[in-house]
């Protein structure tokens, strides 16, 4: 059996993958041929719908679509530039988006860089995190790694950050995306330490800079004279939870249409708008995961459609469950035999 799994992003090998792969697709069968399946064939459709809704699609929220133009206006502003070049900055709440919204910035750019380009060996994007309680030496092993750069003991922070630099340089690179900045904590030694070192990719790179943590602007980023330099050369991008809106009801209504239940009503989701809001709190990462468990519970247990009863046996995150009431556990229209 093939691995279906997903890899980090974080090696040059599995961010190319994430690019090449396009979104699963799936088509319903007729309900009487879906019905005649035997029961091997019936095991290999449900797991491949399971596959499919496992993925499901990927909502194109304000959030996503405003980091998509902000990147791309600062790569064109960038593309001559010599020093100071500006940055983009994703700060918000957890779960509300920036992991994603900042990985199809990159995605978009490559593709779009292949496209103008259709011979030329490049590396257009790069994808790292920050590392927690990191030092030079572990930020320049994370750009060493994302390039799969041989590494010894004997090799410091610099030598690392010469070779990652001359690479990157000559393989015309200009997106950087680093995720996790708020691991960086300008409080520290080792904090002040790994920004300059950051600063120093960032000017010895000719690429843009996209940075996205959790409330950096909270976390001290900006302060002294390191972060007034950093806030300086960045643009600002807030992402936040969805109010009750028309535009929390169109994601769900895009959900919604993504499903591939034989037995669902279309328009169910959409009719418990409010109630989705009040379970996830407006958070997209929330939502899309209540939707997901709900909808693999459905083909598993053969029910085959979502209904409220079914969405209030699915367990959200920690931070959701300890701020709701909690639903009873049904355990009829749970997993059952079929997990």
């Amino acid at each position: 059996m093939p691995d279906d799994r997903r890899m980090p992003t974080t090696t040059l090998e599995s961010w190319r993958r994430f690019v090449n792969d396009d979104p699963l697709s799936c088509t319903l069968l007729p309900e009487s041929d879906w019905r005649d399946l035997s029961e091997l064939e019936r095991d290999e459709y449900d797991e491949f719908r399971v596959n499919y809704t496992s993925e499901l699609i990927i909502v194109e929220t304000p959030t996503v679509r405003e980091v998509l133009h902000q990147g791309r206006l600062l790569t064109l502003v960038n593309r001559r530039e010599i020093s100071a070049r500006r940055g983009l900055i994703v700060s918000g709440p957890w779960a509300t988006g920036k992991s994603t919204a900042i990985k199809q910035l990159g995605r978009a750019h490559e593709l779009r860089v292949r496209q103008r380009f259709p011979d030329h060996d490049r590396i257009p994007v790069v994808y790292i995190s920050a590392p927690p309680n990191g030092s030079p030496r572990k930020l320049a092993v994370r750009f060493a790694h994302f390039l799969g750069l041989p590494l010894k003991s004997r090799h410091n922070e610099m030598d690392i950050a010469d070779a990652v630099c001359e690479i990157l340089t000559e393989a015309r690179c200009d997106l950087v995306v680093v995720d996790e900045i708020h691991n960086i904590n300008l409080a520290t030694s080792s904090g002040k330490d790994l920004s300059d070192h950051l600063k120093h990719f960032a000017e010895h790179i000719p690429a843009t800079f996209v940075y996205a943590g959790i409330n950096v602007e909270r976390e001290g980023l900006f302060t002294g004279v390191r972060g007034k330099q950093i806030a300086a050369r960045c643009v600002m991008q807030y992402t936040a939870n969805f109010p009750y809106s028309t535009e929390w009801r169109s994601m769900i209504a895009t959900m919604e249409g993504a499903l591939r239940l034989h037995l669902h009503e279309p328009g169910t989701l959409a009719k418990l708008a409010k109630y989705l809001h009040s379970r996830t709190g407006g958070s997209i990462s929330s939502l899309s995961h209540l939707v997901r468990a709900a909808a693999i519970t459905a083909i598993a247990n053969g029910s085959e459609r979502l209904t409220r009863r079914l969405l209030e046996t699915i367990a959200v995150d920690h931070n959701m469950q300890s701020d709701s009431p909690q639903p009873k556990r049904d355990t009829e229209e749970g997993l059952g035999d079929a997990a």
